[in-house]
């Protein structure tokens, strides 16, 4: 469903919500390190979402990526949004062309409810909101470190 490009985003931005403000902004090549994502690849993705006003940035000595509380109000569809070219939750689960309700895969009972309530989170949440309830529930961004 998510494209790499789009995982390592949603990452990134939910990395920078939780650690970051105006005053303490993240380069490309710690939040890669934290995340242990490729650099060269997040990167352009971070460039790109601030672009877009997904993220801030700011350039010299002192410059960085990090959440405005503008930021803070994007929901998760606004990265798919600008990384993916269409909607990821539309297309078949096991890849099959015409799936649908009239004519579904042999999965597609099962994963559409899936894929409608997390579309509608998706939608519906804020960046900061998101936050907020990994930091309640412990959720990790990455694995490192963990053993």
């Amino acid at each position: 469903m998510l494209s790499n490009a789009s995982k390592y985003a949603i990452r990134s931005v939910l990395f920078l919500a939780e650690n970051s403000s105006k005053n303490k902004k993240y380069g490309a090549k710690i939040i890669a390190e934290e995340l242990e994502i490729p650099l060269h690849f997040i990167a352009k993705l971070l460039q790109q979402l601030a672009r877009v006003n997904v993220i801030s940035s700011s350039k010299g000595p002192h410059g960085g990526f990090y959440t405005a509380k503008k930021n803070l109000q994007n929901n998760v569809c606004a990265i798919l949004d600008e990384i993916e070219s269409g909607n990821v939750f539309e297309p078949c689960f096991m890849g099959l062309p015409q799936c649908g309700d009239e004519n579904p895969c042999p999965v597609h009972h099962i994963v559409a409810p899936f894929k409608d309530a997390l579309l509608e989170k998706f939608k519906h949440q804020s960046i900061s909101e998101f936050s907020r309830e990994i930091k309640e529930d412990g959720s990790l961004l990455s694995l490192k470190g963990i053993d």
